[in-house]
């Protein structure tokens, strides 16, 4: 393997020190692929436990802060923990079906299960090396796909003016000016990666979400009362909603433990195969998965819902072709500063999902494309095909078609709702066939 020091000098290398005037601008295009999935999930649990305004706007602050500093804990590490790659960590979509069947428990309950699955999973990342054979390119690139394709429809449906809109108000979801919205940015984002040099390239993405913005304001699309709603200052306050062990919170959240895990490990792989062209280290990948369960305890104590790494910042890594782990930094202490500073997000929030759905078209599809190259390092004998063959029937087949599940039992985890993910079902058959299947 190369030195640290030889590999910081390479210009696909994690180690990379780019100059503030690139980074920074890398960094917040970071946080701008992310934003809207980070302060979605707060605002869909405070709706369903029932939290007051007030309360909503304190939870969407602490999902900004602790996403920032589980990012910094990924990209900087510390002894073992951490993939020291530009992973960005958010709140997850993934835990949503685990939480909301507590409600009559309380966000205590959610928190405390929280604290104890990320205790679990830093526990998995500990011991993963002696497993890692069972995680080859074929398995983690079938993930990686799966990841991609699951996502396929949030971009679009992002792109169309979001999810709110689509439930309430189809007559505006996807009309003219959103679609001229998202155009705007997919177009101007693929015309500076492909035309553009050096950094006009590398920040295609934000260039794309700078030019849908203006053409979204001219629109009038709009929402400066969000930034003028938000606080200049709000300090992050611990343990708000106390400690409360309810078991079957518990079990789910263990449960949940190990499905962000193997999407965890199809991150990485997909960041480092989209930026450096290479599959990820057991350090890397183990590191990553301790600092995953790090960033859910921790957000476990400041109120914020379980963290994972961000597969569209993946994709973005695979879109620019920068893997410096510094920018990623970056982008970690621009969600700190969010989560301090409410009205900085607030300039964010105020831009209509349709410039983010732009971008997000392009970096999700980035994802599918990774872990097809992923997929590409494996030998395709009988074997081979015949566990991607089913992995992929059953992950595709029952997202296609939820209802063929839907006399199964939902077992007190939401078994219907994780099968019909794509993600779920594909990776776990993917591992246990590639675990039973004798190779010849």
């Amino acid at each position: 393997m190369a030195s640290r020091k030889t590999r910081a000098g390479s210009t696909n290398s994690p180690d990379k020190k780019l100059p503030l005037n690139r980074s920074i601008p890398l960094g917040i295009q970071h946080v701008l692929a992310m934003f809207a999935g980070n302060i979605t999930v707060p605002i869909i649990v405070a709706g369903v436990f029932g939290q007051t305004p007030e309360q909503k706007i304190f939870l969407i602050q602490m999902a900004l802060f602790v996403a920032g500093v589980a990012t910094i804990i990924q990209t900087v590490g510390y002894k073992e923990i951490g993939a020291r790659l530009p992973i960005v960590q958010g709140t997850s979509f993934a835990f949503i079906p685990i939480m909301l069947p507590f409600k009559a428990a309380g966000l205590g309950a959610v928190f405390t299960a929280a604290f104890i699955g990320g205790i679990f999973q830093i526990f998995i990342g500990k011991v993963l090396k002696p497993i890692r054979h069972l995680f080859p390119p074929l398995v983690t690139g079938i993930v990686v796909l799966m990841i991609g394709f699951s996502l396929l429809k949030v971009g679009f449906m992002y792109a169309g003016g979001g999810g709110w809109l689509m439930n309430n108000k189809p007559e505006i979801f996807a009309n003219a000016n959103h679609l001229t919205v998202a155009a705007t940015v997919f177009i101007v984002a693929i015309f500076f990666n492909l035309r553009g040099k050096g950094m006009a390239s590398a920040a295609s993405i934000l260039i794309g979400i700078v030019a849908g913005f203006i053409v979204a304001a001219a629109l009038g699309m709009v929402n400066y009362g969000k930034i003028a709603s938000a606080a200049w200052f709000a300090f992050p306050m611990p343990l708000q909603y106390g400690i409360d062990f309810v078991p079957g919170a518990i079990i789910l959240m263990l449960f949940m433990s190990v499905v962000t895990t193997i999407e965890t490990i199809g991150d990485i792989s997909a960041t480092t195969m989209g930026g450096a062209k290479r599959e990820a280290t057991d350090k890397e990948i183990s590191g990553g998965i301790m600092a995953d369960g790090v960033g859910t305890a921790f957000g476990a104590i400041f109120n914020a819902m379980p963290n994972t790494s961000y597969s569209q910042n993946a994709g973005l890594v695979a879109f620019t072709g920068v893997v410096s782990r510094h920018v990623g930094t970056i982008a970690g202490i621009v969600l700190v500063l969010m989560g301090l500073f409410p009205k900085l997000g607030g300039i964010i929030a105020a831009m209509p999902e349709s410039v983010i759905g732009g971008a997000a078209i392009i970096m999700f599809g980035m994802i599918v494309a990774a872990g097809i190259k992923l997929i590409s390092r494996a030998e395709m004998d009988q074997r081979n095909l015949l566990i991607l063959a089913l992995s992929l029937s059953f992950g595709i087949g029952m997202s296609l078609l939820p209802d063929f599940v839907k006399n199964i039992p939902d077992f007190g985890i939401s078994l219907k709702l994780l099968l019909t993910t794509g993600l779920i079902p594909a990776g776990l058959l993917a591992f246990a066939l590639n675990a039973i299947m004798a190779k010849k």
